[in-house]
C-alpha cells in the first residue's frame, strides 16, 4: 500500500475530487442557510452622516496664521 498522491491510480483521484466537491457544497449550503435562516429583525441601515464645519485640535496656545 502507497500512501503518496503521486502513484495513485484514476479511480482514487475521483473519489478526492468527488468527495472535496461535496465538501465544499455542503459548507456553501450551510453558509447560505446560515444567512438566510436569521431574519429576526437584526436588519442593518446605513446612515448618511453629513460632515460639519472643519476643527484643529491642538495642544499648544499658539494661534494659527491663514
Amino acid at each position: 500500500m502507497n500512501h503518496s498522491i503521486y502513484s495513485a491510480d484514476r479511480s482514487t483521484h475521483l473519489k478526492i475530487v468527488a468527495v472535496a466537491l461535496v465538501a465544499g457544497i455542503a459548507v456553501a449550503g450551510f453558509g447560505i442557510s446560515a444567512r438566510t435562516g436569521s431574519d429576526d429583525g437584526l436588519t442593518q441601515t446605513a446612515r448618511v452622516i453629513k460632515a460639519g464645519k472643519p476643527v484643529v485640535i491642538t495642544s499648544s496656545n499658539a494661534s494659527l496664521v491663514r
